[in-house]
């Protein structure tokens, strides 16, 4: 089976991508996998060791990026849709998977036309732009978050979690974290300004910071030198790099994670059992990163700080409170194992499978 997976821009979007490449793998050893993207530099990081084929097509985003921009990019959909055309004729796709954002709609509609078998996966509590439009157009749309199903047929959704790496998945049980030695900061695979800037200023107020601790930061690609250079003012020992390229060892190591709230974080975090101070984007299109943190939250999972109310004081409160009360990381670390989904994928890739073969519809000469 020819399996074509819409994919790029961001973390969220390229590991459940690689995820689902690797579990079409392991359930069919014969599937090709091609995965489209944008090509971008951090795209490429993100891949890189990957042997997965990898096309890219000319697209940029739409929602929430000024008029001009959005008008380019509504600009760029009628060509991008021909360019996606010719790679699902040349790799023969049978299965086209939209993950969301910007490279799907393109990719999904030239599926359409060509009456390939299409499957999207939402992984937000409220779903973004571009799976709402696609959503008529998909065999099947595969969710994290029951509370999705109402923006689709609900005839054709299925709820599954977010599909995460092997990698995260231990082999046998879990053993939760009872104290706070190893901190990783993570705002996304692009970094969060406004976390690493919380977190240097936490650096002078936070005495168990400075007492240490293990600190992993992963600042992204634009802010890595500022951030730096303040650990190294601070006299803080730590870890920083731009993009941690081996994250489920990482998250493994740690125990407590400050991060932004992308559905594939949390789906991360919970499969490694890992409390959390999460900080949500706020600016994600219909604040879906805050409604996933929430999730969390009322599960006792973590503790979630609004970016506007986020300072380094209070910041430096809630890592100290942390350390000092082994009793509640550990009670966290346990609600976060509850909310583990280790199937997502094997799920996904099972059901995609029985689409496939439960019949082509007739393929459109485009």
């Amino acid at each position: 089976m020819n399996v074509v997976i819409a994919t790029g821009g961001t973390g969220g979007h390229v590991f459940p991508a690689v995820a689902l490449a690797e579990e079409f793998g392991r359930q069919d050893p014969l599937a090709s996998i091609t995965l489209i993207g944008t090509g971008k530099t951090l795209e490429q990081t993100m891949l890189a060791g990957k042997s997965f084929h990898l096309e890219k097509i000319q697209v940029k985003g739409v929602i929430g990026q000024g008029a001009w921009s959005s008008i380019k990019g509504l600009a760029l959909i009628p060509p991008a849709v021909w360019q996606a055309v010719r790679v699902l004729r040349a790799r023969c796709a049978d299965l086209v998977i939209g993950t969301g954002g910007y490279t799907s709609p393109p990719v999904v509609i030239a599926a359409f036309l060509l009456g390939i078998r299409r499957a999207l996966l939402e992984p937000n509590a409220v779903p973004g732009m571009a799976n709402r439009v696609l959503g008529p157009l998909a065999n099947k749309v595969f969710l994290s978050f029951e509370v999705a199903k109402e923006f689709f047929n609900p005839s054709h959704t299925m709820t599954i979690g977010v599909p995460i790496r092997k990698d995260f998945l231990s082999e046998g049980p879990l053993q939760v974290s009872d104290h706070v030695k190893t901190i990783l900061v993570c705002g996304g695979s692009q970094g969060a300004q406004a976390i690493n800037t919380a977190m240097i200023e936490s650096l002078n107020v936070s005495q168990t910071l400075q007492g240490g601790l293990t600190i992993i930061h992963q600042t992204g690609m634009e802010d890595h030198a500022r951030v730096q250079a303040a650990y190294q003012k601070a006299g803080v020992q730590a870890t920083v790099v731009p993009f941690v390229q081996d994250m489920p060892t990482v998250l493994r190591s740690a125990d407590l994670v400050i991060s932004r709230c992308g559905a594939l974080t949390l789906a991360e975090l919970a499969a490694c059992g890992k409390p959390a101070i999460l900080v949500p984007y706020p600016f994600a299109t219909h604040h879906h990163q805050e409604k996933n943190a929430r999730v969390m939250e009322q599960a006792g999972a973590a503790i979630v700080i609004l970016q506007q109310e986020l300072t380094g004081q209070q910041l430096a409160q809630e890592i100290d409170r942390l350390v000092n009360d082994p009793q509640l990381v550990k009670r966290m670390a346990e609600k976060s194992l509850t909310l583990r989904r280790a199937d997502s994928a094997m799920v996904m890739v099972r059901e995609c499978l029985e689409l496939v073969a439960s019949g082509s519809p007739n393929r459109m000469k485009a």
